[in-house]
């Protein structure tokens, strides 16, 4: 006969469940995601990251380097434009590093967080039963008032008691992890407020000239350049336009360098028509609603009068850049491409377009070679021009740059050049042709950024903090000292036939050379308080003693 077991298995006797290897792999990548290790490595490289944008001219910050810089290196610069680097804090490598750091950082101070809170609420733990194994040990007279005086001694240095019977436990030094955490949450802030101004802040630049014709509005289109958060729109900017009205600038006579700059500007608000007048410097941005308008630069728009074979007349303000000498030398074009327009039949020759590129210089040197401007400011102006006549190629489409000759049409034949000259503030120039140029003067111009960040106040703020938690994670320490009140006779000193003792205990919870100092100016504390009351207590037994011996005379 066969005897079947009908008993249930045992757990020992039960199939063991095989372990997800997917949710396996999640939990170990989240711990290592999570650990400080790893939120120690990527800010490394978050800070090497941001290198290139240190190194490197930034399109956002100043696309006129980012152009030079073309010039100076066509090899290297589409390299590198290729990989961000020009735009190096919105570029795909810097976002992922700055993301995954950021839930690193959360992932490492939720538990933290947790766990001091829960000690914060915590009594001070009990006392141990052999204080003499601590660090810091001493045995002394108990004070008047036993473990309450004790304890009110401690509250006044602001440490943490707690009273059970005769043994009084303290505890102090919560500033160093409170530190610690708003740090690590402050750095969490800072990357909040990364991310706001990425995604919702905008900035464009414009190269402004004076005048009363020269003025622009808060348009995407009036831009030079512009970089745009991906939620924001054409919509979204704020209605206002801006009027350079007067620029100074002063330069010290030693050497050239820079003294003070300021911009006086008109703006308008659309919406409401407002009107004002405002001045701004470079460490002084103007503050307009939604929107900072900063100065990035300045420079020179030598103002041309060209006037055709027909005899009509046009005026070009172009602006000159800076060639980034010390005497803010000028290179610009200035370009009629509807000049020599037949009055009679109202066509025009496209081969009969007038271009003229040279060099402004505000303080020309009294002997050539006129290159190169010895002094910022227009002590004396000359404008060393080139004049180009032929097929600009204006009219075929092809986007080309507003400060430059397009040398493909030179290269070809189809624009020639007809001759060369240095004109200073009011001369003329008669061309080949019978056509006149005139350098009327100068206009100044600036260079303007204009930002919006709704993440700066945020990382004004969370910046703040952050050397605050730094200061606390750095200057606290966390301690604890333990008290137990008995009787027995001090360590060292002499009986004192049953009377009250302090055994006293104290325990650095982290590295703490100052520790021994502190433990034992609490314990002179202490002692010295119960010095006076045994000297009161003499006191008085003196003074009965004198009584008695009164009394018996």
């Amino acid at each position: 006969m066969t005897v079947v077991d009908e008993r249930p298995a045992t757990p020992a006797e039960a199939p063991r469940r095989r372990p997800n290897r997917l949710l396996a792999l999640l939990r170990n990548s989240w711990r290592q995601l999570t650990s400080m290790r790893t939120a120690l490595v990527l800010l490394f490289l978050l800070a090497v990251a941001a290198i290139p944008g240190s190194v490197l001219p930034q399109r956002g910050v100043n696309p006129e380097d980012v152009r030079d810089y073309f010039v100076a290196h066509p090899d290297l610069a589409p390299v590198l434009d290729r990989i961000g680097a020009f735009e190096a804090f919105g570029s795909v490598w810097f976002s992922a590093i700055y993301v995954l750091l950021f839930t690193s950082l959360i992932g490492c101070i939720t538990p933290r967080l947790r766990d001091h809170v829960r000690a914060l609420r915590s009594k001070p733990p009990v006392a141990p039963k052999r204080l003499d194994r601590l660090p810091q040990h001493a045995v002394f007279a108990a004070p008047a008032g036993g473990a309450g005086a004790i304890a009110e001694a401690l509250r006044r240095r602001r440490w943490r008691v707690v009273v059970r019977g005769d043994e009084v436990s303290a505890e102090k030094g919560f500033l160093k992890e409170t530190g610690n955490l708003l740090f690590h949450s402050s750095l969490v802030l800072v990357l909040v407020g990364v991310a706001l101004g990425s995604w919702y802040g905008w900035s464009g630049n414009k190269l402004l000239v004076a005048g009363p014709d020269n003025g622009f509005c808060n348009t995407q289109q009036q831009y030079a350049e512009t970089k745009f958060g991906p939620r924001v729109d054409d919509v979204d900017l704020p209605p206002f336009c801006v009027r350079l009205d007067d620029f100074e600038a002063r330069f010290l006579e030693s050497n050239g360098q820079p003294e003070f700059f300021n911009a006086t500007v008109t703006t308008t608000n659309l919406e409401t028509g407002e009107t004002r007048q405002a001045d701004f410097s470079v460490n002084s941005p103007l503050r307009l609603d939604g929107a900072n308008v900063y100065l990035l630069g300045h420079g020179y728009a030598p103002v041309i009068r060209y006037t055709d074979r027909f005899g009509q007349s046009q005026t070009s303000t172009k602006p000159f850049l800076s060639t980034g000498d010390i005497g803010l030398t000028g290179e610009g074009l200035a370009d009629f491409p509807d000049a020599n327009v037949d009055p009679a039949t109202g066509r025009r020759d496209p081969n009969l377009q007038m271009a003229f590129t040279g060099l402004y210089l505000p303080t020309a040197p009294q002997e050539g070679p006129f290159v190169r401007s010895e002094y910022p400011t227009e002590r004396n102006p000359a404008l060393n021009l080139v004049a180009y006549r032929g097929n600009l190629g204006l009219d075929a489409g092809i986007p080309g740059s507003v400060y430059e000759l397009d040398q493909r049409q030179v290269r070809a034949g189809k624009v020639k050049e007809v001759g060369a000259k240095l004109l200073r503030k009011g001369e003329s120039w008669t061309l080949d042709d019978g056509t006149t140029v005139e350098f009327l003067g100068t206009e100044p111009y600036i260079v303007l950024s204009v930002r919006y960040d709704p993440g700066s106040t945020l990382l004004l703020v969370s910046s703040g903090l952050l050397l605050v938690g730094l200061m606390g994670s750095l200057f606290g320490r966390r301690r604890r000292v333990f008290f137990r009140v008995g009787t027995g006779d001090p360590v060292g000193g002499s009986p004192t036939n049953g009377s009250s003792l302090v055994e006293a205990g104290g325990l650095p919870r982290t590295d703490h050379p100052g520790f021994a100092d502190e433990f034992a100016s609490l314990v002179g504390e202490l002692v010295g308080g119960a010095g006076e009351r045994d000297q009161r207590a003499g006191a008085g037994r003196d003074d009965d003693r004198a009584g008695a011996r009164e009394g018996a005379e």
